[in-house]
């Protein structure tokens, strides 16, 4: 009965002691995401509520590429590190990188964003593969050699 007592103290202290860190990064992370979502929305040449609005999936695509890009080198982040700080600089590093790439690619692509504001998703997917690629890339520089 004891040893159960102990184990019982023993994961509270843990928890105690490990939770709140844990759930800072996550927040940290969680603001970040929606810091460069909402400058994402602010960098593409289109407006993506008013389009999710008409039920464009082409905008709806792009959108949700954007945000699983931007969060794959957060995650990488959480998965690598507990230090604040490399969270926040590590982070804006990430995002800024990803949004870079959309800066980029809107300036290439010019004929293919037009084509996603007429709801073409053909033209949304090569972009949000890109994206995705690097995010993927963004988040193995992330992570500790």
């Amino acid at each position: 009965m004891n040893d159960a007592i102990a184990n019982h103290h023993g994961l509270v202290g843990a928890l105690g002691a490990g939770l709140p860190g844990l759930l800072l990064q996550f927040v940290m992370c969680l603001v970040l995401l929606a810091v460069g979502v909402a400058i994402y929305t602010a960098a593409t040449p289109f407006r993506e509520r008013e389009l999710l609005r008409q039920g464009n999936v082409a905008a709806a695509t792009l959108l949700a590429g954007a945000v699983v890009a931007l969060a794959f080198p957060l995650a990488a982040l959480l998965a690598t590190t507990s230090s604040y700080l490399d969270i926040a600089v590590w982070g804006t590093v990430a995002i800024v990188l990803q949004l870079l790439t959309v800066i980029v690619l809107s300036h290439s692509l010019r004929g293919m964003m037009r084509m996603i504001e007429a709801g073409q998703v053909a033209a949304a997917l090569p972009i949000v593969a890109a994206q995705l690629a690097v995010g993927l890339l963004n988040a193995a520089t992330m992570v500790p050699v």
